[in-house]
């Protein structure tokens, strides 16, 4: 069987990592998308023994037209097709009251998750839209913070909000294409390499909260990824039972 075809961003560490060595696990290629390439090989090597081509490193800066151009004429190139695109890669700040926000924090950021998230989505669009078979899926890492807010996150706010209505266009506008579009909202998830920093709550107090392993994120991602284009998960959340979200605002 021929393994289908499909490219990861911010493959390089946390939760892009454990999604594309999840999906490599479960039969897919995985194009590996990052800035930096040392970590995009470290993914590929830490994902263990596996057949040529599963996995492939691509250095892209996801905020540059140009290079996401670049990025998927190669996957058209390499594999001649794509059938998921898993828009994950993010570039966050510390929590900064919102009269205190650099503006080239905010573009950054908005550059990051809305921004990127567009242009690999149009891009995979357009090669969906025209390869045969026709089709393919793109999930998009939403968040909690796109329906409630933590305080003083105003940016990253906004860009997950983007992120939702990307979404539901997508979703809308590809039906005529075969091109299923779903968002995944995750949780706390537990840091590979420190302690869970305290989170300020909507009354100003810190609060360390729980958390839960990257794998059931990536086991979500898989799921989604596997059904057939003519059924769809618009919406999942993905957290530990405990943490703030209900209620939170």
């Amino acid at each position: 069987m021929v393994a289908k075809i499909s490219v990861v961003t911010g493959a390089g560490s946390g939760i892009g990592r454990a999604c594309a060595s999840a999906l490599a696990a479960a039969g897919w290629s995985v194009v590996l998308v990052g800035r930096r390439k040392d970590p995009l090989e470290e993914t590929a090597r830490l994902a263990g023994p596996l057949p040529a081509g599963r996995m492939v490193p691509v250095t892209t800066d996801i905020t540059d037209p140009r290079a996401v151009r670049e990025l998927f004429a190669e996957v058209s190139l390499r594999f001649g097709r794509l059938d998921l695109l898993f828009n994950n890669a993010a570039d966050t700040i510390p929590a900064t009251p919102t009269e205190d926000l650099a503006f080239d924090d905010w573009n950054r950021v908005l550059g990051s998750v809305a921004t990127g998230s567009f242009l690999c989505a149009q891009a995979a669009y357009r090669m969906m839209k025209e390869q045969s078979p026709r089709g393919g899926r793109i999930i998009n890492n939403g968040a909690p913070s796109a329906h409630v807010p933590r305080p003083d996150s105003i940016a990253f706010t906004a860009a997950k909000h983007a992120v939702a209505g990307l979404t539901k266009s997508l979703s809308l506008d590809g039906r005529r294409y075969d091109i299923s579009c779903g968002q995944i909202d995750i949780g706390n998830v537990t840091p590979a390499d420190r302690d869970q920093p305290a989170a300020r709550q909507a009354d100003g107090s810190l609060r360390v909260e729980p958390t839960m392993d990257v794998r059931h994120v990536a086991e979500m991602v898989v799921t989604m990824a596997a059904l057939p284009l003519g059924v769809n998960i618009p919406l999942v959340t993905v957290m530990p039972s405990a943490m703030p979200y209900l209620g939170r605002g």
